[in-house]
């Protein structure tokens, strides 16, 4: 083989591997820098919308709901809570199940989000513990939701669908989950278990014990 192309041939190899590397930098902070100002946008707009009065109803994938706020991620922690769970919605913000409860209402609101990369909502979610507070905020209602399990306490494959089930219903006897009745008001946070790609999901339970007038 000519010293031309074996210098071609690392050229192009060289130009490949950056070329991952930099769709590998993209993927860990370049998305979550972008998410995190779409995250921003969100919120102010839904405040100013709730602001100017409009009550829409908002029920198609991608419409913002609520805003969530978890004390135990900062006082700035504020992100907006969108319908649907697809990954354009994912990107934007944390992702309400479709058929779920809503906000306050009696049922589980069942919310997912990334815990690495588009802005990496439930990155911290090892960290939260039982009486740590999830406020969710609508036009009219500050709905506060107090943890019963811990977000590191339930590990479980993403086909456990019982789990934002209205009544989740742990099918392992004696194992993590909210003791709930048919008339409780939970809300469900659900994320990825590694920082990198997995098919397991942790999972945390909270249910409302509080809601104020805005």
């Amino acid at each position: 083989m000519s010293r031309r192309v074996l210098t071609a041939t690392g050229l192009l190899l060289v130009v490949a591997g950056l070329g991952v590397l930099g769709y590998v930098a993209w993927q860990l902070w370049g998305t979550t820098l972008l998410a995190e100002r779409r995250h921003d946008e969100g919120v102010a707009a839904l405040e100013d919308a709730w602001d100017a009065g409009d009550d829409t109803a908002r029920t198609d994938v991608g419409d913002a709901l609520a805003i969530v706020r978890v004390p135990r991620f900062g006082d700035d922690y504020a992100v907006p809570l969108l319908a649907g769970t697809d990954d354009d919605v994912l990107a934007a913000g944390l992702g309400h199940f479709d058929g779920s409860a809503g906000p306050g209402e009696v049922g589980n609101l069942a919310v997912a989000g990334h815990r690495i990369t588009h802005g990496e909502p439930l990155r911290r979610m090892t960290e939260l513990e039982v009486g740590d507070l999830v406020l969710v905020d609508t036009r009219t209602t500050t709905y506060t939701y107090r943890l019963v399990t811990a977000g590191d306490a339930l590990e479980v494959p993403f086909t456990a669908t019982w789990v934002v089930d209205p009544v989740p219903e742990n099918p392992d006897a004696g194992g993590t989950g909210p003791d709930a009745g048919p008339d409780a008001r939970l809300l469900t946070l659900t994320t990825c278990a590694e920082l990198f790609h997995t098919d397991q999901r942790l999972v945390a339970f909270a249910e409302l014990v509080d809601a104020v007038p805005r």
